[in-house]
């Protein structure tokens, strides 16, 4: 019986997802990120999942890096499509996924690990956790969006010293540098993240899913993020969590989203 290389677990509104092939500490390969896609596809229009955390199995990896000897022979065009096709399939999906998607970041996030974990919406680090893109040792660069990522999160200077270095950071550097948003003790990292979840449960998901939206549009030099933020905006006022929210407010309850 072929073991899941991912393990879902549904439950009080959070969808759990954790990388499982812990021999290669997680390494993203074309089938995991397949069979990544295709588990948001199957929660993207649940309503009863509000949230997703991504981690790794195991203690010492979240994702390792990608799978070198998938690509080691790869031509220039077969370069091009593995970066499109990763992009496309996952690493923007996940940016622009209209649930809150959290990286819990539990040991090694390197290369498309980090890359994986920047493209959530949240990061949350174990302690013992390390992170880089180590791509140019390897005579390459981040293709999966790490030279635009990485520098939206710590500056062009930063993301600079970090991918031409290809140095790895401690889990507190990480925090300095704003790449994550907190860091925690490895066994209260999961904790800590569904503590996350289950607050961003108590408000609108179709508030969220908005505010998703229109967080992205300013990083998109091609769209007016003031003008999606108007127009999103102004389309909740639309919906039913509008009424619910504005009427909990005004009858002192609290609302049922």
């Amino acid at each position: 019986m072929e073991i899941p290389n991912i393990l879902v677990k549904i439950e009080n509104s959070i969808a759990l997802f954790t990388l499982n092939r812990p021999t290669q500490l997680n390494a993203l390969n074309n089938k995991l990120i397949d069979n990544l896609n295709l588990q948001l596809e199957k929660i993207k229009n649940d309503k009863n999942v509000k949230s997703v955390i991504i981690t790794g199995s195991g203690e010492k990896a979240f994702v390792a890096g990608a799978d070198i000897k998938e690509f080691a022979q790869f031509s220039k065009e077969e370069g091009k499509n593995l970066a499109k096709d990763g992009q496309n399939k996952l690493f923007d999906f996940i940016e622009n996924f209209p649930k809150p998607i959290i990286a819990a970041i539990n040991g090694f996030a390197l290369g498309g690990g980090l890359e994986l974990a920047m493209s959530c919406h949240i990061r949350l680090a174990s302690n013992n956790a390390k992170m880089g893109l180590p791509e140019v040792s390897l005579g390459v660069i981040p293709g999966y969006g790490g030279t635009q990522r990485l520098a939206q999160l710590v500056g062009k200077g930063k993301a600079f010293e970090m991918i031409t270095t290809g140095r790895m950071i401690d889990a507190n550097e990480a925090l300095n540098y704003r790449l994550v948003n907190n860091v925690v003790e490895a066994n209260n990292l999961i904790p800590k993240c569904e503590e996350m979840a289950l607050q961003i449960a108590k408000n609108s998901p179709n508030a969220i899913s908005a505010a998703i939206k229109s967080i992205n549009a300013g990083f998109n030099s091609s769209i007016d993020g003031f003008e999606v933020e108007i127009d999103s905006f102004g389309s909740c006022f639309e919906t039913e969590d509008f009424f619910e929210g504005t009427n909990a407010f005004l009858e002192k309850r609290k609302p049922n989203f």
